[in-house]
C-alpha cells in the first residue's frame, strides 16, 4: 500500500512532467504568433483595416485591432490570443473584455467537434458560445473603463515610427516576462491537479460541487462530466466526456443543458489563470461566465418546458 508521502511524490513528479510538456507545447504556439503580431503592429498593416472591422468591434466596446486576438482565439485557443494581446496596446479594460469573450468562445472548431460527438450539434454549440460571449461582453463593458488613455493613443500612433530593432527589443522583453509568469502558473496548477488525483480527492471535490450543480441547473448525473470539463477543459477531457455521453445515462435534454453549460464555462482553473499573467482582475475572469452559464441553462430549461406544453398532444381539445 502506498504511503501518503509516496502518493504526494508521484503526483508532484507527474504534474511536473505534464507541466513542462504543456509549457513547451504552449511556447511553440505563443512565441511565433506573438512575434508575427508584433511585426504586423509595427508595420501598420493592422491599422489599415480598421475601417472595415471597427463597426463590428464597436458592439463589443473594443478597438478594431482587438479583432486579431479574437480571431486567433476563437479559431485556435487561449494561448495564441494571449500572445497577440501582449504585444498590442490595449488598456486593462479592453484586455478584460477580450478575455471574457475568449474564455467563453475559444478553440471553437476542435471543441465544437467534441461537443458534436457527445450530444450537441457542432453548429448549435458554436452559435451558443458566440452569442453568449457577445452578450456577456456587452453587459460587462458597462462596468469597465474601456476608453483608451492619452498615453495609449500616443503609443499606438508612434508604434510604426520606431526602429525594427527597438520593436524587437520590446517584444523580447514583454514575451520573456509573460513566458516566466505562464511557466509558474502552468507548473503550479498541473502539479496541484496531479497531487489531488494521486490522493484520490477528485471524487470528493465532485461531491462538494453538487450544490453548485443545482445552481447551474444541472442534474447530479451530469456531475462527473461537468467536473471533467471544469477542471480539464473540453479538449483535455474529451475522451471522458465522449465515453460517458455514449453510455446513454443522460437524456437528450440533460445533455443539451450540460453542453450549453460547459461550452460557456469550462477549464475553470487553467484558462482564467493564464489571463492573470496579464494583470487582469480575477473577478472578471471567473464570475461573468459563471452567471452566463447559469442563465443560459435556466433559459434553455424554460424553453424546453414551454415547447412541451405547446405540443399538440399536450393541448386539450375544446
Amino acid at each position: 500500500m502506498q504511503t501518503r508521502r509516496t502518493l504526494l511524490r508521484d503526483g508532484f513528479l507527474a504534474g511536473a512532467r505534464k507541466g513542462w510538456s504543456g509549457f513547451v507545447w504552449m511556447m511553440k504556439i505563443l512565441v511565433p504568433i506573438s512575434l508575427l503580431t508584433a511585426v504586423l503592429a509595427w508595420s501598420g498593416w493592422i491599422e489599415k483595416g480598421d475601417f472595415l472591422i471597427q463597426p463590428i468591434m464597436g458592439w463589443l466596446s473594443l478597438p478594431a485591432m482587438a479583432a486579431l486576438p479574437l480571431l486567433i482565439g476563437t479559431l485556435t485557443g487561449i494561448y495564441g490570443a494571449i500572445a497577440a494581446m501582449v504585444v498590442l496596446p490595449f488598456t486593462k479594460g479592453q484586455m478584460t473584455l477580450i478575455a471574457i469573450f475568449l474564455l467563453i468562445a475559444h478553440n471553437l472548431v476542435q471543441e465544437g467537434v467534441i461537443q458534436g460527438k457527445s450530444g450537441l450539434h457542432p453548429l448549435k454549440a458554436t452559435l451558443f458560445r458566440l452569442i453568449a460571449a457577445t452578450l456577456t461582453v456587452m453587459v460587462a463593458a458597462r462596468f469597465l473603463d474601456v476608453a483608451p488613455t492619452a498615453a495609449l493613443v500616443a503609443k499606438t500612433s508612434v508604434s510604426a515610427s520606431q526602429s525594427f530593432g527597438a520593436m524587437m527589443g520590446k517584444w523580447l522583453l514583454a514575451t520573456s516576462q509573460l513566458c516566466v509568469r505562464i511557466f509558474v502558473i502552468i507548473m503550479t496548477l498541473l502539479i496541484l491537479l496531479e497531487v489531488l488525483k494521486s490522493l484520490g480527492w477528485i471524487n470528493q471535490i465532485v461531491k462538494l460541487s453538487l450544490p453548485l450543480l443545482k445552481c447551474l441547473g444541472l442534474s447530479e448525473k451530469a456531475g462527473i462530466l461537468w467536473m471533467t470539463a471544469a477542471i480539464f477543459g473540453l479538449a483535455y477531457g474529451a475522451a471522458v466526456i465522449v465515453e460517458e455521453a455514449e453510455e446513454g445515462q443522460l437524456g437528450r435534454e440533460e445533455l443539451e443543458g450540460l453542453h450549453l453549460s460547459i461550452g460557456i464555462n469550462h477549464a475553470l482553473v487553467e484558462d482564467p489563470a493564464l489571463f492573470l499573467a496579464l494583470g487582469l482582475n480575477a473577478f472578471w475572469l471567473w464570475v461573468p461566465r459563471l452567471i452566463t452559464a447559469m442563465l443560459a441553462v435556466r433559459l434553455l430549461t424554460l424553453w424546453q418546458h414551454t415547447s412541451k406544453r405547446l405540443q399538440p398532444s399536450n393541448i386539450s381539445n375544446p
